[in-house]
């Protein structure tokens, strides 16, 4: 009996011996204050180190990828000086470790049991979760260069002065933030690849901030393109001797005119100034020439100004004269073969700006004189002069009118006739001074005026009454 009873105090003592020794193994196991071996969080190596240096390191490498900088650099070309730099987590960015945290701090709490079970199973791996809101960057952008867009771009100008000098005044550009290839660099460069975490990665970005350059619809290049280089012609008739309602005709009509713009193979038309010139001033009363006569009318004067249009155009290079006639009577105010009549509805005068830029017409009425000026492009080595010969005069006939007045036997002179003309026109083209080429461009015939004569009944005259049809012209 003594044998069984000392045999069971031996086995309660071993059993008790292992029971302490498997509780103080215990307890040192869920005792230990490390993080368990092999645990990695976001590539970051966590086993084996201390909890409060585990939870530390955890902070520090959150607050390493969030302290990234990224500098945005001005641009030069639209003048936008300067950088502005932020932090990663004051664009948007932020790093947290998924749970990692919260695991690690239950290895303190429990029994000896839970904490060991737990430390057992405790799971090696845990992510870490990046997130970047490209908004916030892109308003921080705009925010700070945001006068870039508020500007407008500027047409060139062009002006003549009163000098006849042409004067360039170049466009102003604008300028527009192009954020979109900032903005994709720094989201590609800001989230840090699977690959790269747990390492140091690149700790700062550098990034211009990319403009587009707004042209206005007119630049200094595409207005100076237009062809507008200098005055190439002028040419200048006199109104002095005029009545009130031609000088006010002549005017108008030139006031229209002025700054009348033709574009390459554009074909001008005079009617076009007269119509309007009808619209925005009407005409007065002044002497037109009807059937080959000086009589009262409304708008004499208007063909002194598509006279001294057509001599300026006559001396000017690549223009092509498509419509164009003489006065049935000379003028006065030019010589025979180089005027330019005018009948509504019936002649025109009409030429092609074939140059191949834009020609400006302007219009100087000043004492009583017209000056017509071309601005365009032309070489300055030519000009050409205009020569005009008659080439054969017309007597005028004797016209007799009975006229019951008078006596038998009697008659009067009450219209001297004057001589009609034919005269043919020659341009001569002179280039560095020398004659180039010489050619006919007109043939005109101007209408000889009969001398009327009034005489008695039975002394072989006509009826008293005029031809009153025809063509009513502008007189002189």
């Amino acid at each position: 009996m003594w044998k069984k009873l000392h045999l069971s105090i031996i086995i309660i003592f071993a059993l008790l011996l292992v029971a302490s020794v498997g509780y103080g193994a215990l307890s040192y196991y869920s005792g230990q204050d490390t993080v368990p071996e092999q645990v990695t969080a976001g590539g970051v190596e966590l086993g084996g180190l201390p909890i409060d240096d585990a939870l530390k390191k955890l902070d520090q490498y959150e607050q390493m990828l969030e302290n990234r900088t990224i500098t945005v650099e001005g641009n030069a070309e639209a003048k936008a000086e300067g950088s502005k730099q932020w932090k990663a987590s004051e664009v948007g960015y932020n790093a947290e470790f998924i749970g990692v945290r919260e695991e690690i701090k239950k290895l303190r709490t429990g029994n000896v049991w839970t904490r060991s079970k737990f430390r057992y199973h405790f799971q090696t791996t845990y992510g870490l979760k990046q997130s970047y809101d490209p908004a916030i960057f892109d308003k921080l952008v705009r925010a700070e260069w945001d006068w870039i867009d508020s500007n407008e771009p500027v047409n060139a100008t062009r002006k003549i002065t009163s000098n006849d000098e042409v004067v360039y005044t170049p466009h102003t550009d604008a300028y527009r933030m192009d954020v979109e290839p900032v903005k994709e660099k720094v989201a590609s460069w800001i989230i840090v690849p699977d690959s790269q975490l747990g390492g140091q990665p690149e700790q700062a970005l550098t990034a211009q901030i990319a403009v587009k350059t707004v042209h206005p619809e007119i630049t200094l290049e595409k207005l100076k393109d237009e062809g507008i280089d200098r005055k190439i012609m002028e040419f200048t008739t006199s109104f002095t001797t005029s009545a009130e309602g031609r000088a006010y005709n002549v005017t108008t009509t030139a006031r229209v005119l002025n700054d009348w713009v033709l574009d390459p193979g554009e074909v001008f038309s005079y009617g076009d100034v007269v119509k309007k010139t009808e619209e925005e001033y009407g005409y007065k009363e002044a002497p037109v020439i009807s059937n080959g006569k000086l009589v009262p009318g409304i708008g004499g004067g208007i063909c002194q100004v598509s006279s001294t249009l057509y001599n300026a155009i006559l001396r000017t290079a690549g223009i092509d004269i498509v419509e164009r006639r003489n006065h049935s009577l000379p003028v006065a105010y030019l010589p025979k073969g180089t005027d330019a009549t005018f009948a509504s509805g019936a002649i025109d005068f009409r030429f092609r700006n074939s140059t191949g830029k834009k020609l400006i017409i302007r219009t100087v009425v000043e004492d009583r004189q017209l000056t017509v000026k071309l601005f365009g492009t032309m070489p300055e080595n030519i000009r050409y002069e205009i020569e005009s010969n008659v080439v054969r005069t017309v007597q005028p006939a004797v016209q007799k009118v009975t006229d019951k007045s008078l006596d038998a036997g009697q008659q009067v002179v009450v219209q001297n006739g004057s001589l009609g003309y034919v005269v043919d026109t020659y341009r001569t083209l002179i280039k560095d001074g020398k004659e180039v080429s010489r050619e006919k461009i007109t043939h005109d015939t101007y209408r000889a005026q009969p001398t009327i004569v009034h005489v008695a009944p039975g002394s072989g005259g006509s009826a008293g009454a005029q031809n009153s049809g025809g063509v009513v012209e502008d007189g002189i």
